[in-house]
């Protein structure tokens, strides 16, 4: 098996959830842990928890629909760690809606976090990779890029399109490793990201009854990076047991 021991792994979405859970867990390996997300509070307090633990992280805050603010986060990695070694793209929103309801700003919302905030990590840190002939870019999807579910259907295209784009960045790029993971219902804050009480509400009862902790996809991420440098581990789907679709 590979290693994660020291190495420099940038997490984007990083204030809760999987990329909170990601980030405890790869310090507690021996990666250095570099952060980010727009809740600064949030970051500290989280680099704070890593640091009394014995582990290393920094933060910075980041908005990853600002290319220039992901270009800066990748650049405080390299700055503070010499390189990047890992780069876990898992910032995203789900607000949910008909179709029918012309949620047109929160269909922009979900393309800008969602497919182009990616695509920004993937500008930032792929170039530092390539000069080097390694690395590895972790994309989070979801069981929504295998299938359609009514009233998430912009929510799933922006998915289905992370995991287009994962694959083709895999056959272009031998030399990089990419995993894309396909979280089902995962307790996070992403079921709150609707703005609509009454939809928010059906999906937070759904998944009050379903959903498994973040640590699941953490454990998840963690497998992914400790393969040997000649293993690619390309996709994990990971859902709850009683998650039918």
């Amino acid at each position: 098996m590979g290693t994660i021991e020291n190495k420099v792994i940038v997490i984007t979405g990083a204030s809760s959830g999987i990329g909170e859970e990601t980030a405890r867990l790869l310090a507690s390996k021996g990666a250095r842990v570099v952060l980010g997300a727009r809740r600064v509070e949030r970051l500290d307090s989280l680099v704070a928890d890593i640091q009394k633990a014995g582990g290393t992280a920094v933060a910075q805050a980041t908005d990853v629909t600002n290319r220039e603010q992901v270009s800066e986060l990748i650049q405080k990695a390299t700055t503070e760690f010499g390189q990047v070694d890992v780069v876990i793209n898992n910032a995203g929103i789900m607000p949910v809606a008909p179709m029918a309801m012309a949620k047109v700003d929160e269909w922009d919302s979900m393309i800008d976090v969602n497919i182009k905030g990616l695509l920004y990590g993937i500008a930032a840190a792929l170039p530092g990779m390539k000069e080097r002939g390694e690395g590895h870019i972790i994309n989070v999807a979801s069981v929504a890029g295998h299938k359609v579910f009514p009233n998430f259907s912009v929510y799933c295209g922006t998915k289905h399109a992370v995991r287009a784009i994962s694959e083709g960045l895999r056959m272009e790029n031998p030399d990089i490793r990419v995993t894309t993971i396909s979280p089902g219902l995962i307790k996070t804050e992403l079921e709150d990201s609707t703005p609509d009480p009454a939809i928010r509400e059906g999906v937070k009862d759904f998944y009050s009854q379903h959903a498994i902790p973040p640590s699941s996809i953490s454990e998840a991420i963690a497998y992914a990076i400790e393969q040997p440098a000649q293993v690619e581990v390309n996709e994990l789907v990971i859902r709850p047991i009683t998650q039918e679709l």
